[in-house]
């Protein structure tokens, strides 16, 4: 199996629990609405949940980090202990998730070898960066991940499956019902089933075809390069994080080990990226604690003939107090408009104060960005369908290019996996 790339895994759910207050929306969700995670603690109460499990990265970096980080180790292992988890060996979870829109998206929980990812720029791995990787969130995350027991994924890989014949023809009415429940926080629905050894084995095929040579100059009309199979949409620096623990594990285990390292594999939902349930958003920006005037000097500086009203090039809005208004930058220097500002702010921060957040949802971006000391920009939606295209020409996008849908139809956490 070692030399395989998405693969069966023992996977670990919830003997009796109460799965609404089980499950929390990921932890990179909400990060400038700690009002957020205090409903999700109300909600859990004393009972036993993924939250004890995760650190929301509102609190990464906090003053009790590593306080926390000790907490949840020592709920992993009291978890373990008591016998709250029970096991699903050798096994792949079908999921459909009813979204707050009323849309259903589909998608598979298996593991990925992390031998076969590489986030670096110009990879030629099966599984693939999207999006630039920002190597100082990395570390961080290495310390809650280090010494814990589980993992528990928010990570969503994506396929380019037109046809749709790997997930798509999946029938539920084969399969094993595991769970099925409401989501909190108006997270929609969840229900999920253990695939047969058929169905997993007509998944590993089809998988294979989107990786034939032929396949890939059909879709792309290029040739002669890597399969790319598997492209990150959402969590890519919780899979980078799992990558560095993995690579720090290596250092130390004779290379005829590394197969046997249950850190090798990371938990992993794969989403067909054709999903009609599947739309992309942008990921807006907010500037704290900056002086709109500096920063609307120094974004002219960079481009001189940025302009207020809508026109050809690069369009996005602009808010803060008291202000509202459409720029265009008829003359960029990148592809997108996302990165047209990206390089202006990481510019401008290098040099003035301020920190800068990236926020899912328009209406929280409008909310936040219009507070005294704050800056808004929202951003145009990126096509879908130009992804794996996009990647495989030119490399990744910039950080933050986009979101799979809104904040409250983010992966939760549900499944979780050994990983020492």
């Amino acid at each position: 199996m070692a030399d395989k790339t998405f693969l069966p895994a023992d996977i670990l759910l919830p003997a009796g629990a109460d799965m609404t207050k089980w499950a929390v929306v990921a932890c990179d969700q909400f990060t400038s609405q700690p009002e957020y995670w205090r409903a999700v603690a109300d909600t859990v109460g004393d009972a036993p949940s993924t939250l004890r499990l995760i650190l929301p990265e509102a609190e990464l970096g906090g003053p009790e980090e590593d306080a926390a980080i000790r907490r949840i180790n020592a709920s992993m292992e009291d978890y373990l202990a008591r016998g709250v988890f029970r096991t699903l060996p050798h096994s792949l979870v079908y999921v459909e998730r009813t979204q707050s829109d009323g849309r259903v998206r589909r998608g598979i929980v298996g593991m990925v070898d992390l031998e076969q990812y590489d986030f670096n720029p110009g990879s030629g791995a099966p599984i693939r960066a999207t999006e630039g990787t920002v190597l100082s969130r990395i570390p961080p995350r290495v310390k809650v991940r280090r010494d814990a027991a589980l993992e528990l994924p928010h990570v969503m890989l994506l396929i380019d499956d037109p046809d749709r014949a790997v997930i798509e023809p999946l029938d539920t009415g084969e399969m094993e019902p595991l769970y099925d429940f409401d989501l909190q926080q108006g997270g929609g629905h969840l229900s999920g089933w253990r695939l047969s050894p058929g169905q997993m084995d007509a998944v590993e095929a089809g998988l294979a075809r989107l990786a034939d040579p032929e396949e890939m100059a059909r879709k792309y009309g290029m040739e002669n390069v890597p399969p790319l199979v598997f492209a990150v949409g959402d969590g890519n620096h919780s899979l980078a994080t799992a990558k560095q623990c993995y690579e720090d594990l290596k250092k130390i285990t004779p290379p005829e080990r590394w197969a046997a390292l249950p850190a090798r594999y990371a938990l992993v939902e794969v989403v067909n990226n054709h999903d009609e349930a599947l739309t992309f958003e942008p990921i807006h920006r907010v500037l704290f604690d900056v002086d709109p005037a500096s920063f609307m000097a120094f974004f002219r500086t960079a481009y001189p003939h940025l302009r207020e009203g809508r026109g050809p090039g690069h369009t996005m809005e602009i808010l803060w107090e008291g202000f509202h208004g459409v720029f265009t930058v008829p003359d960029p220097r990148v592809q997108l408009p996302v990165g047209t500002l990206q390089g202006v702010i990481d510019a401008y921060l290098r040099g003035h104060p301020g920190r800068v957040d990236y926020i899912h949802g328009e209406e929280v971006a409008r909310q936040l960005g219009s507070r005294p000391g704050c800056m808004g920009f929202l951003l145009p939606a990126m096509g879908k369908e130009q992804l794996f295209k996009t990647v495989l020409a030119d490399g990744v996008l910039p950080r933050k290019t986009f979101s799979m849908g809104r904040a409250q139809d983010k992966r939760y956490y549900v499944e979780a996996r050994k990983v020492r």
